[in-house]
């Protein structure tokens, strides 16, 4: 997703303490990459030649401390007659708790993330640059993490400050006479590079070590991170294929002895249930699930013994047979800190490796983070802490809604809260040039929910400057360019098209806009071209029309070459300021805005 700076808090809150310089971009790993962070979690005696080794795990947490509202903060869970029901689950204070009940009794655990933690969060993390997700999973114990493609939302030099440490460069410190400590876990890049050096811009891999027993961790994010991240998020990087890379250093590993190893790869797949409980391997290994894990699970070598992905956003504990044909575990725990997985790993101490057979893998099942159980104390003064900073940027009352506006749980191609998110780009540019005849969203770029019922003590209906941020936090601009109406047709193919074919990605109309969907056909033809209208009339391939869109996808983000493609560009507001504006112009308490019926995208399945 783009890159998010971080104006808004200069412009809310002023000059904040003293700066300090960021730390320097890491340099490439010393030859030892061994790390023994000396603890194991609770006590026990060694039990012979086997040991079982906790690993618990978890990915895609976008600061989400407070618990998440609506459909985003909920999942799915399969009862035993086969029906489901939500659950509502996450929130940093209960994934504490979780954690922490997890590893009694457990003397060898370790915790690791697959990437994500950082980037589109909500505003209690968003506005001080993720500072305050990075604490907490301080706290968390948390040993090791992989990068995602958020990790780059403000470049690698601020990726580099969360690792080391050190006050914003431009927006300082932001608690008096005390400097930003950095993660005291490693973040894994092994797949980015330097373009100029050739050097990984973080470290490759982490060994994690507790009384002779040694697993080896290698932290990888998808290779497409380019196409996802805006382009200065990403300037002077290379990122390399998954596989090649994992088993690149699976083989440096294993020369240094380390024969356990764990892959955290931040890229997943498509469950065949949206329960986080269903059993994926009913149908034989994998059968479960889809997606680019499977292919990249099928060519990491044998040498790795278990996968931790992400990004899908997924929940999934499957097993995949790697190139030798043996079960491996392939594990993902949905996001906002809604789940963890509890993976087993036997530890063979005559041979250094995890046990694997052809008919065992490792025990391994997600585990819900329940709201019921009790808040870890830390975690709420925490919450409190950052709260009293960001409220008199986060209380301000910006609109108010008449029922749940669906965004990123919507379950569906089009989301009642993508087009009104459209709507507002296209009154936004209408204002700057009313020549502007349409706008088109991201559907990546739409965080949550915006939800009817209080989140504090605001009122029902009442939506805040903070609720808004949860929905759009990347602080991109509001662009208009000129497009033909054969690039606004190619467009509109490319969502289902080339690089998003397997996985569609749909862009949010704004009103006016009709088209149908064929999910029956392939490719570009799952487009109707000859249904797409303009406010009742065809689109014209030769006319020219004014098109807003975000400044990421005006980019060519998310695979839009054809928007990337626009004339005549003339840049706007900030895209959270013009839905709040928007938001503040058409409702009120007494005429709220009720949600959109997302019935402009018409779809044959």
């Amino acid at each position: 997703m783009p890159t998010r700076t971080n104006r808004r808090l200069r412009t809310a809150l002023g000059t904040v303490a003293t700066l300090a310089t960021a730390g320097a971009l890491m340099a490439a790993l010393p030859a030892s990459a061994a790390h023994d962070r000396g603890h194991g979690h609770g006590h026990g005696q060694d039990s012979g030649r086997y040991q079982d080794v906790q690993l618990l795990s978890f990915n895609d947490f976008h600061g989400n401390l407070e618990p998440p509202t609506g459909s985003s903060g909920q999942v799915t869970e399969k009862q035993a007659d086969g029906t489901t029901k939500q659950v509502d689950a996450g929130g940093v204070e209960y994934l504490a708790t979780s954690l922490r009940t997890a590893r009694k009794n457990h003397p060898y655990s370790v915790t690791a993330a697959a990437g994500d933690l950082i980037g589109a969060s909500p505003l209690l993390s968003g506005l001080f640059h993720d500072e305050p997700t990075v604490e907490a999973m301080n706290k968390l114990d948390l040993d090791v993490t992989s990068v995602g493609n958020h990790e780059f939302d403000e470049g690698a030099t601020e990726l580099a400050r969360m690792q080391n440490g050190g006050c914003h460069p431009t927006d300082g410190c932001y608690e008096a006479g005390k400097k930003f400590q950095g993660a005291d876990y490693p973040y894994l890049a092994a797949n980015v590079t330097d373009e100029k050096t050739g050097k990984p811009v973080l470290k490759p891999y982490y060994v994690w070590k507790h009384k002779g027993v040694k697993v080896g961790f290698i932290g990888v994010t998808l290779e497409g991170t380019p196409n996802i991240v805006s382009a200065s998020g990403v300037k002077g990087l290379k990122f390399h294929d998954e596989i090649e890379t994992v088993n690149k250093y699976a083989k440096i590993l294993d020369k240094q002895g380390v024969k356990s190893i764990v892959a955290l790869i931040h890229e997943g797949g498509l469950p065949a249930s949206s329960a986080y409980n269903y059993d994926c391997d009913s149908a034989g290994a994998g059968s479960g699930v889809s997606g680019p894990i499977v292919d990249i699970a099928k060519g990491i070598t044998p040498k790795v013994d278990a996968l931790v992905t992400g990004h899908t956003h997924n929940a999934y504990v499957c097993t995949i047979p790697d190139p030798s044909g043996n079960p491996r575990m392939v594990t993902s725990a949905s996001s906002y800190g809604k789940l963890y997985t509890d993976t087993t790993l036997t530890y063979d101490r005559r041979t250094k490796d995890i046990v694997r057979t052809a008919v065992k893998s490792a025990k391994s099942a997600n585990h819900v983070v329940s709201r019921t159980q009790d808040k870890a104390a830390d975690m709420t003064a925490l919450i409190g802490k950052w709260n009293k900073l960001a409220a008199p940027v986060a209380n301000q009352a910006v609109g108010y809604i008449s029922a749940d506006i669906a965004g990123r749980g919507a379950g569906t191609p089009e989301e009642p809260l993508g087009d009104l998110i459209a709507d507002a780009q296209l009154a936004h540019a209408k204002s700057l040039d009313p020549k502007a005849s349409l706008a088109l969203m991201n559907p990546g770029g739409v965080r949550s929910d915006l939800v009817h019922k209080a989140s504090g003590a605001e009122g029902d209906g009442v939506v805040t400057y903070g609720e808004a941020f949860t929905v759009q936090p990347f602080s991109n601009t509001v662009n208009l360019v000129d497009l033909t109406g054969a690039q606004v047709v190619q467009a509109l193919q490319q969502q289902v098209s080339g690089a998003n074919e397997a996985s569609p990605k749909i862009l949010q109309p704004s009103a006016g806009l009709t088209y149908t969907l064929d999910m029956t056909k392939t490719g570009a033809a799952r487009v109707v071209t000859d249904s797409i209208r303009l406010n009742g009339a065809a689109i014209d391939p030769a006319a020219t029309y004014r098109v807003a869109m975000n400044s990421f996808l005006a980019g060519g983000g998310d695979g839009f070459a054809a928007l990337g493609a626009g004339k005549n560009p003339l840049v706007g507001a900030d895209d959270l300021k013009a839905f709040n504006d928007y938001l503040t112009a058409n409702s009120s308490a007494a005429n709220p805005i009720a949600p959109p019926k997302a019935d402009r995208i018409t779809i044959v399945k």
